[in-house]
């Protein structure tokens, strides 16, 4: 029998829940194909004490990934006030909902990568999306990095003309050791609070996100795929370990989402997952002159214009 009462359109928090999991997937999928050892990630569920929980997926010992995770959450609740104010929350209720991926390769020529997505709702109705990528290659290949923000700089193109510069500064502040005077890597883009409503329609702004998730899986699997093969030195292995180093220390002592995800009691396994599985630190290590690894030390710098030789028309 034909109805004309009206369909109940889902709310926007579970149109995001819902694409952020099938993004999980798809992701996974895509990396699992080109590590290309027939190695899956495993998964693990888990429950959020105020409401909700996610699925943390986890890669080990692949041909070219050594650990990587891919970590989708929603979750709701309400944090303590000292928490709220810390976080620039308007409101300490909250809904939260996003897919976070750290991959360390088991290679020193392919670079680790970072990207998170992520929707958040206060008790007061206000709603914004943030998010990122950026590449932490250990030795830098100049060509590749200009690839890779062509890349996301096209995305950008597509959805305002003002996102790849205001939000390619913003990853060069934030992915910065203000404690070595180094970036983490080459960059990418990095944005926070782009609000329902201030910056663009619910519709506009989650596009813009999903595009930023299929940048990145698309143009991460490439750089995996071209440098696996790469020859490499037990030196080199070496100075990626010292690299994961400065990783590590990024993501315990700057890193907002690992601070949200502690201050809201998330899962520590989950939320730590972004460590490499090896890492060291050598007292007052500086690279030799001249050599390939002073050459990247010298790359990690901002302001960097990796679009200069690259045609934008």
């Amino acid at each position: 029998m034909y109805s004309s009462a009206p369909k109940t359109l889902p709310s926007p928090r579970t149109t995001v829940e819902n694409w952020m999991r099938q993004f999980q997937d798809w992701l996974c999928h895509r990396l699992e194909t080109a590590d290309g050892s027939g190695t899956k990630f495993s998964e693990d569920l888990w429950q959020h004490e105020g409401g909700g929980g996610g699925r943390t997926r986890v890669f080990q010992n692949g041909n070219v990934l050594e650990k990587g995770g891919v970590a989708f959450s929603a979750v709701w609740g309400e944090m303590s006030e000292a928490a709220a104010r810390q976080l620039l929350m308007p409101d300490p209720r909250y809904f939260a909902t996003g897919v976070s991926v750290v991959q360390h390769p088991r290679s020193p020529m392919v670079p680790i990568s970072h990207m998170n997505v992520r929707y958040f709702e206060a008790g007061n109705g206000e709603a914004w999306f943030g998010g990122g990528l950026d590449l932490t290659p250990i030795y830098v290949d100049e060509q590749q990095a200009r690839w890779f923000h062509q890349q996301i700089w096209e995305v950008c193109q597509r959805h305002d003309e003002s996102y790849y510069p205001r939000f390619k500064q913003w990853a060069d502040d934030y992915f910065y050791l203000t404690h070595r005077q180094e970036t983490r890597g080459i960059g990418g883009i990095f944005f926070d609070r782009l609000t329902v409503g201030k910056d663009g329609s619910f519709e506009e702004l989650f596009a813009f996100v999903q595009d930023v998730g299929e940048v990145y899986g698309r143009a991460y699997g490439t750089i995996m795929r071209q440098n696996a093969a790469l020859p490499y030195t037990e030196q080199q292995k070496q100075w990626q370990l010292v690299r994961r180093g400065r990783y590590a220390e990024f993501n315990l002592a700057i890193d907002r989402g690992t601070r949200f995800g502690l201050e809201t009691g998330g899962r520590t396994e989950s939320i730590l997952m972004s460590l490499p599985p090896q890492a060291a630190w050598h007292y007052n290590l500086t690279p030799a002159p001249g050599s390939p690894e002073a050459a990247t030390q010298a790359w990690l710098r901002k302001d960097i214009d990796w679009l200069a030789d690259v045609p934008v028309a």
